[in-house]
């Protein structure tokens, strides 16, 4: 694979997803396999500006498959929203002699690296890491499906001091734009209401959903909510709205929040990560740039990063149906 490309960085940026870990080695790894030289550069942009870079060969990115997280650590970084601040890291990567790197993150990071390709005609490629699974161009991001794995178990034991004392659940889980954790996690784990960002159910349909399954001999509930649920009340003022209505229901909050970002990766995110990290660094030595990596049909994809972080993810419908009649 002829190229002019002999040296490319790798990093992770903004919020930590699980599969990063998988990725990076995935593109290391190829690197390797390929003659190309890695090299890793550590918090993000932050980094890039700080020349903060550490050579990585195959065996550097041994036993990180299975580990959540991400070993090169990630930051915002203000300064490299700035055009000065952007020179100061081209000139940090020219003096590494890196030729061109592989972003891992989301829209914001995307949005970094196309500016950064604008201005300086410098090679990108990005995959997408993040558990919201909001990127355009992929049916599945990196540390959704580990999220989602994540969040259902939680439900699942939530569930059972629920059905043990008779009470209400409210849990929260991430999505302050879309849904896709709440919906999916919602039916996996059998919730007897979901409300998600893209749905304005209202509080009466909440109130006669919880009624009418009190009138059908349920004697415990589950309610997801996503965190950008548009019903305009916090999870605290649901449960407050519920207890002033219901007052039949003992209503409870849990919100998981930041444990859904943790832990071993799943099977799913591993083998993507994989997939993804290959043909990233394989993209990058046919010339191309300017590109995200993503999944579609269950074939990797490519997909302009302008796309990617100006288009908009949809619900699925179908399972909003399904989610309808099982909760009936």
């Amino acid at each position: 694979m002829a190229s002019a490309i002999k040296k490319i960085g790798v990093f992770t940026s903004g919020g930590d997803s699980p599969g990063m870990n998988a990725a990076i080695r995935a593109v290391v790894r190829t690197c390797a396999y390929l003659k190309v030289e890695c090299v890793g550069i550590y918090r993000g942009y932050e980094g890039m500006m700080e020349g903060d870079f550490k050579v990585m060969d195959a065996r550097s990115v041994n036993n990180i498959i299975n580990k959540g997280g991400t070993i090169l650590k990630s930051a915002r970084c203000l300064p490299f929203r700035t055009k000065e601040g952007r020179q100061v890291a081209y000139d940090q990567l020219k003096k590494a002699g890196i030729d061109a790197f592989v972003v891992i993150g989301g829209d914001g990071s995307f949005t970094g690296a196309l500016t950064f390709n604008k201005e300086f005609n410098f090679p990108v490629i990005g995959i997408p890491g993040t558990i919201d699974n909001d990127i355009f161009g992929t049916t599945y991001t990196l540390g959704f499906d580990t999220a989602l794995n994540t969040a259902v178990e939680c439900i699942d034991k939530i569930r059972d001091t629920a059905s043990s004392h008779n009470r209400l659940f409210f849990v929260e889980v991430m999505g302050r734009d879309v849904g896709h954790i709440a919906l999916n996690a919602g039916v996996g784990a059998g919730a007897e209401e979901i409300l998600i960002p893209e749905e304005n159910l209202g509080l009466e349909r909440l109130l006669e959903s919880l009624k009418r399954s009190k009138q059908s001999g349920k004697s415990s509930s589950i309610v997801v909510v996503a965190e950008g649920d548009k019903t305009g009340k916090n999870v605290f003022e649901l449960k407050e709205y519920v207890e002033e209505h219901l007052p039949i229901y003992d209503v409870r909050v849990s919100v998981l929040g930041h444990m859904q970002r943790g832990g071993a990766p799943s099977c799913f995110d591993r083998v993507l990560a994989s997939r993804m990290g290959v043909k990233a660094v394989e993209a990058l030595l046919e010339g191309k740039t300017n590109l995200m990596v993503g999944i579609q049909d269950n074939t990797i994809t490519l997909t302009p990063i302008s796309k990617a972080i100006k288009g908009h993810t949809k619900i699925d419908k179908e399972l909003m149906r399904v989610s309808d009649i099982m909760t009936t």
